[in-house]
């Protein structure tokens, strides 16, 4: 008696099994297939996007991030798709993605804010690769890159810097190279008994000399300030973004000379002492 229930056990076991074993090879099959279509097809809409980004001219940094965030969203959903027609129960894999996204979340807040930066910086452009900025934190330099998680600058002395986007979305940048064009602030000082008429006029004249200066904005000197121990005078004149810092130094240089040669003087601080001696 026992050996028949047994027996109509194992085959009743064993059709089950074969029931079981073809429709999970039946979803299985169709699974691969899903994923493996699926799979092109992600690869299709990428190729699509990036098609689209070069006809509409966009930011590169902003092609590569746009194109990478919506290959991973795809091949999530893909992923999500494939687990379901295998028999998974999408609330608890929900459930646990959910979980999982949270304690990756509380683990990475760094990495989050500096991903959340990126995206702003991306849509909102307060800078782009080739403009010259200056951080908050006194770092400057030309933008090489624009990554998700980080900027990368390169110094006049070609040095890299890789700066998290968290830091440069919460804090104030200044962007030397937006506008196109760079205004010179320059404070040049004469000694008190040297003829301001004089000075101010070579000073036009090297301005006005300068073929890189624009002619609009106007270039302005000045009488600015009377210092301790010299007439300031500011200049102030315009170049292209390009052409700026070869025209500001070339300036330097030349009202050095041409102070030498007019017999102006550059003042050094000076103090006057009064020394007296106490009667006995």
């Amino acid at each position: 008696m026992d050996f028949l229930q047994n027996s109509e056990f194992i085959q009743s076991f064993s059709a089950n099994f074969g029931e079981m074993a073809v429709a999970f090879t039946g979803r299985l099959i169709s699974a691969v297939v899903v994923l493996v279509v699926g799979w092109y097809i992600i690869k299709y809409i990428n190729r699509g996007i990036k098609k689209w980004f070069d006809h509409a001219e966009f930011d590169p940094a902003l092609e590569a991030f746009v194109g990478s965030l919506a290959g991973i969203a795809m091949k999530v959903i893909l992923f999500i798709v494939v687990a379901s027609m295998l028999g998974v129960q999408m609330t608890s894999f929900i459930a646990i993605l959910g979980a999982a996204g949270l304690a990756i979340g509380l683990a990475l807040q760094g990495s989050l804010s500096n991903f959340a930066g990126g995206v702003l910086i991306l849509a909102f452009k307060p800078f782009s690769i080739g403009d010259y900025i200056e951080t908050d934190s006194n770092y400057n330099g030309t933008v090489k890159d624009i990554k998700i998680f980080y900027t990368i600058l390169e110094t006049f002395t070609h040095q890299i810097i890789t700066i998290p986007n968290g830091d440069l979305s919460n804090n104030p940048v200044t962007n030397y190279t937006k506008m196109g064009i760079r205004r010179s602030n320059l404070t040049v000082g004469i000694d008190y008994t040297d003829d301001i008429k004089k000075a101010k006029e070579i000073l036009e004249d090297i301005v006005s000399s300068e073929k890189r200066f624009l002619a609009e904005p106007a270039p302005q000197i000045v009488v600015g300030e009377l210092g301790e121990s010299s007439v300031n005078f500011y200049v102030r004149a315009t170049a292209s973004a390009e052409d700026y810092w070869g025209a500001y130094f070339d300036m330097v240089e030349t009202i050095k000379r041409r102070f030498d040669e007019e017999g102006l003087s550059f003042p050094f601080p000076q103090r006057t002492l009064h020394i007296t001696k106490d009667s006995e």
